[in-house]
């Protein structure tokens, strides 16, 4: 799966997860606050370093994610 331009992986950041390019903000920590009610606004002031487009980014990442997903049939 290729990454969004804002994201990027690094294995001498963070173990290597996703994280938003330029920073140590993992993806999947942006992704769980947002699936906990917090909106964008909310973040962008948390995490001043970050733009709306990384936070798209983000939900760009868990979109490709889920477009991959292999579902396993029950035996």
């Amino acid at each position: 799966m290729k990454l969004p331009a804002r994201v990027d992986s690094n294995s001498e950041v963070m173990m290597g997860k996703p994280c938003i390019k330029g920073t140590r903000i993992p993806v999947y920590l942006l992704l769980q606050k947002m699936a906990a009610g917090e909106d964008a606004d909310q973040l962008l002031v948390t995490y001043p370093q970050l733009a709306k487009e990384d936070l798209l980014a983000c939900l760009e990442y868990a979109a490709a994610l889920a477009g991959e997903e292999v579902v396993l049939a029950e035996a």
